[in-house]
């Protein structure tokens, strides 16, 4: 892969060799997605539409042949997120159930 360095001397990888791995709709969101793929050392970046109407959203985009290991760690982030969310609201309505049988009422 072609890579070049940068001001700060770290090496970049060029954008026409990166794919997108996946669309979102906030630039949270892609921001946390670059960081989380950086930490498991697959090089990442950010590609805004140039149409602020453009469908399909902020690209986060990937090296050719990190792609596969890159949907690995999204969809491990995103279950990972769906179970904690899970979690949550199962607590929720627990903590709710005990007010219900809360003897200081009566």
């Amino acid at each position: 892969m072609d890579e070049h360095m940068n001001r700060n001397g770290k090496s970049q990888t060029k954008l026409k060799d990166m794919v997108v791995v996946t669309y979102v709709d906030d630039l949270d969101q892609a921001r946390e997605y670059e960081t989380l793929l950086r930490l498991n050392d697959i090089p990442a970046v950010i590609k805004e539409p140039l149409d602020a109407n453009a469908a399909g959203g902020i690209g986060v985009m990937v090296p050719e042949e990190c792609l596969d290991e890159a949907h690995v760690v999204i969809e491990s982030q995103d279950a990972y997120d769906d179970f904690y969310d899970l979690a949550l609201d199962d607590e929720d309505e627990a903590d709710l159930d005990a007010d219900v049988f809360d003897d200081d009422d009566f």
